[in-house]
């Protein structure tokens, strides 16, 4: 009886101790936005950062600490932490999709939507791309992201906007990632 009572008290304690990361306002995290339009009722809203690095790495993770908290009627604010250093350079994007089945992936075919703000990761500042779309993709070969200076760690390229001296640039904390469908 002792060995059954000893588990039972130490599996929550150990489970305590694994605990989910604090969950923050959405201004709070290192990326925030608003996310609008219709999603249809009752919708599951989940965040992923998608890219792709270099070399060829394709990214689809729903596993980053974020809160989405609705603010009316096709309405959320949301925030989302940004990786500190990811495995690799690249290229990438956050977008919101409808977690239909509810297992916190990216699935083909679940609703989702993005913005024009790409953000790039450098281990080291200086040039960087072009990058292509991988030859398994869709498009494959297209350009991606056209040739640009960065500095190290993550900056922010507006592709509404013609390259410059502030686009792309570099980022610690972004607000306005506004996403909406």
């Amino acid at each position: 009886m002792r060995p059954v009572l000893s588990a039972a008290v130490l599996l929550p304690l150990a489970l305590a101790a694994c605990g989910r990361a604090e969950v923050k306002p959405p201004a709070e995290y290192s990326l925030s936005g608003q996310i609008a339009g219709n999603w249809g009722a009752d919708p599951k809203l989940r965040l992923a950062l998608v890219g792709t690095g270099v070399p060829v790495a394709v990214t689809n993770d729903s596993a980053v600490a974020q809160n989405v908290v609705a603010t009316g009627v096709n309405s959320w604010q949301y925030g989302f932490d940004l990786p500190g250093i990811p495995n690799v350079a690249g290229v990438y994007q956050v977008v919101v999709f409808d977690d239909a089945n509810n297992d916190a992936r990216l699935n083909l075919g679940e609703p989702v939507a993005r913005n024009r703000l790409w953000l790039v990761f450098s281990l080291l500042g200086g040039t960087f791309g072009p990058l292509n779309v991988p030859d398994s993709w869709p498009g494959g070969g297209a350009e991606l992201l056209p040739e640009m200076t960065v500095s190290r760690g993550w900056n922010l390229y507006d592709r509404s906007r013609a390259l410059g001296e502030s686009n792309p640039r570099v980022v610690t904390r972004i607000t306005g990632y506004d996403l909406s469908r």
